[in-house]
């Protein structure tokens, strides 16, 4: 049985401006493939409605997962929640749920919960929240999208708190070889090596130093013995 699949949306002008560099992603994809869920595509999009709509509608339908990272703050241009509340045909304003753990952190902490911080509390009506043990405002769930910060430490908080929740497949496993060789001497060899496994992932990735080629081969799968079958031929094709 295949592994559930997921995919990602990268929300923020900074991201695509190259402002701010993404590391939610690749945090994102190792747990995934620890977990047996496998990452099949990853989007940004800028701060604008229709395309997030566009997106999350797409994603939604295509994948069993998605996760989205970016647009849930107290600013102007954190609109991230209204746009999943637009997506799906649900309400948003000011949840109860939300609005009392953010009122109970700001009071605590001795500053003003004010109306930009308030914003943070708007919720779809459906949606169940994320746990966020770092800053307190809460991700949250609306049908098969987990909406999340972008900050990395909360989105990697926010990650841990509903992995637990989501049933994951066989995890990935994987094994490389370095060979010293150019790619267009190890292409032939590769695709029928890829042809004879070919419930495995085999991927060549070139390097070029100290003025010599080579390539670094990956194969992956969720079956340590197929893995391991596949290496001793390549090693076998290249000795």
């Amino acid at each position: 049985m295949p592994n559930p699949t997921a995919a990602m949306l990268v929300i923020g002008d900074e991201i695509l401006s190259g402002r701010t560099r993404d590391s939610n992603m690749h945090f994102l994809a190792g747990e995934l493939t620890k977990h047996g869920v496998d990452l099949a595509e990853v989007r940004m999009v800028a701060d604008d409605p229709d395309a997030i709509v566009k997106a999350l509608r797409a994603l939604s339908k295509a994948f069993d997962h998605v996760f989205t990272s970016g647009g849930i703050g107290p600013t102007h241009d954190d609109i991230t929640a209204d746009c999943v509340a637009a997506a799906f045909g649900q309400s948003i304003d000011v949840r109860d749920d939300a609005y009392a753990l953010l009122n109970a952190y700001y009071t605590a902490e001795g500053r003003e919960f004010n109306a930009a911080r308030m914003r943070m509390a708007r919720i779809p009506e459906k949606a169940t929240l994320i746990d966020n043990p770092v800053s307190i405002a809460p991700g949250f769930v609306v049908e098969n999208v987990y909406v999340m910060a972008g900050v990395p430490s909360v989105f990697q908080a926010m990650v841990a708190s509903v992995l637990p929740d989501i049933t994951g497949g066989a995890p990935l496993l994987s094994q490389s070889l370095t060979l010293h060789r150019g790619e267009g001497d190890l292409a032939g060899p590769l695709g029928d090596l890829a042809k004879e496994f070919s419930d495995l992932s085999i991927g060549s990735y070139p390097f070029q130093k100290n003025g010599a080629f080579g390539a670094n081969i990956v194969i992956r799968g969720t079956e340590g013995a197929r893995i391991d079958a596949a290496m001793t031929k390549l090693a076998e094709m290249f000795a």
